[in-house]
């Protein structure tokens, strides 16, 4: 048998997802890679695996697009992860350097600056370009919000924005997966949700950075009716950018 392959994210936000797949039988009946956001999501659209879990604003490029999970990476409201970390207040913001990691956060920065604070601002992919705000997502925000002058979580601001939920990332596939294999794949990831004890146990401890709040309250995980709405609103306010 052809072992499917999946790529998926090797932030924090994804270890419980992580742990299922690897203490399932289901590993033996994949080939599974760790990569960043932006990586996964190439994978997914180029063929190179049969599905990942790829930031949200990618989906409508990947041919055959279909979600393939119960569970994915969500919030409702703050998630602590996913940010607009700036020296001026928002409304002062003229300039804004994007993060090269993931797509949906630049998006959802585009979307919040444009429909909901109003704000005209050039955007920056430079890594060394100097600006009054960057976009920063994942482990690399642990800990930092005191570092900057303002720290403005996108899942709050889209929730304030709108007053739905959001999902930054969902298992997608690139081509028809059976229904066997989606209701094995389920289990393995809600196994490594009922796990998630056993997941904190392992990560490294982050000064001023709860992970078990971030683990259990702040990330959100379920494929909600609200969140699909949510993410075709997204998806068509980005037609609009």
């Amino acid at each position: 048998m052809n072992k499917i392959k999946i790529s998926a994210v090797a932030y924090t936000n994804t270890k419980a997802f992580i742990y299922g797949l690897e203490h399932s039988e289901i590993i033996n009946k994949i080939d599974l890679s760790l990569d960043i956001p932006s990586d996964c999501a190439a994978k997914v659209i180029s063929g190179q695996v049969d599905i990942g879990l790829m930031p949200v604003a990618a989906i409508p490029l990947v041919p055959n697009a279909n979600i393939v999970a119960d569970y994915c990476i969500g919030s409702d409201g703050a998630v602590n992860s996913v940010f607009i970390f700036s020296d001026v207040p928002v409304e002062e913001i003229k300039t804004l350097r994007l993060d090269s990691h993931s797509r949906t956060s630049n998006n959802l920065a585009k979307v919040l600056l444009k429909f909901y604070w109003k704000q005209e601002v050039e955007f920056t992919t430079d890594p060394n370009a100097k600006a009054d705000a960057i976009v920063l997502i994942g482990d690399r925000t642990f800990g930092k919000k005191d570092d900057y002058a303002f720290a403005y979580d996108m899942g709050e601001e889209w929730k304030n924005f709108t007053g739905l939920p959001f999902m930054y990332a969902a298992w997608v596939a690139n081509k028809e997966i059976s229904q066997a294999f989606k209701d094995e794949f389920n289990d393995a990831l809600k196994f490594g949700l009922a796990h998630r004890n056993e997941v904190l146990q392992d990560l490294p401890k982050t000064n001023n950075f709860d992970l078990e709040d971030y683990l259990y309250h702040k990330l959100q995980f379920e494929v909600t009716e609200d969140r699909k709405k949510a993410l075709q609103l997204f998806l068509g306010y980005i037609k609009q950018l």
